[in-house]
């Protein structure tokens, strides 16, 4: 569940076909993110999930299922 809702947020925001997304793609290396598209993403994840991402958080965060991990922590 919060997979598909990530990685809908990722094709969204990225432009990235969703169905290349996995649980260990890499955030700036496979779906090409750049510093100002974590920034965005680290927004919506907090609106969307009603979550606080700290930054040591946010600094640790390397692939989609870092992000799981941090949504269902949560």
């Amino acid at each position: 569940m919060t997979f598909k809702k990530v990685a809908s947020f990722l094709s969204e925001q990225l432009g990235v076909d969703e169905d290349s997304i996995k649980m260990d793609s890499k955030i700036i290396d496979d779906l090409k993110a750049d510093s100002l598209d974590v920034v965005e993403l680290l927004m919506t994840l907090e609106d969307e999930f009603d979550i606080v991402v700290s930054e040591e958080e946010a600094s640790n965060l390397q692939t989609v299922g870092d992000i799981v991990k941090l949504i269902d922590n949560n």
